[in-house]
């Protein structure tokens, strides 16, 4: 609770606003997000073999993730500016399609689970772009924060186990 209520995005008027950090101590904060892409087999078949068309699908969505941690206030108007000072973007072929899973590090006033969650969202997107040719019922599923450490709040772990995938 804030001293203009419950709602921190929010002014006394009802009005969104960006919560004022400027008083909190720079900390080293982490967060880990994951999602899937579930496509046909043979677009599995194609990733395995490296036959898909537009190219090696996997660089590309390590890269798009990356960039797109880093750019997450220009996508959430009310995110803060900060420090991405590490992200990694890992991304598996399974059975089912590919499995993403970006960890986000920063030693900031606040939080990186957007990052996290934004790295995976667009890793999954540029594996969707490079494949939705071979395969128009490609989806993108399951996008969620595994868990953050630092700040205020400490530590979190999603308390389902399936979620580490």
């Amino acid at each position: 609770m804030t001293a203009t209520g419950p709602f921190t995005h929010l002014d006394g008027a009802g009005h969104a606003r960006m919560v004022d950090v400027t008083a909190k101590t720079p900390t080293v904060r982490e967060a880990t997000a994951a999602g899937s892409v579930r496509c046909a087999p043979e677009v599995v078949a194609a990733l395995r073999d490296g036959t898909v068309p537009k190219g090696d699908v996997l660089a590309v969505a390590r890269i798009a993730g990356i960039a797109a941690a880093k750019r997450t206030p220009e996508l959430l108007p009310l995110a803060h500016v900060i420090g991405v000072h590490g992200a990694t973007v890992d991304v598996e072929i399974v059975d089912h399609g590919v499995e993403v899973r970006a960890t986000v590090r920063t030693a900031d006033r606040t939080g990186v689970e957007m990052e996290a969650m934004v790295a995976v969202g667009v890793a999954c997107l540029a594996v969707v772009d490079m494949v939705k040719g071979m395969d128009r019922t490609v989806e993108i599923v399951g996008v969620r924060l595994l868990a953050k450490s630092g700040g205020r709040s400490g530590t979190w772990t999603r308390p389902d186990p399936e979620a580490a995938g």
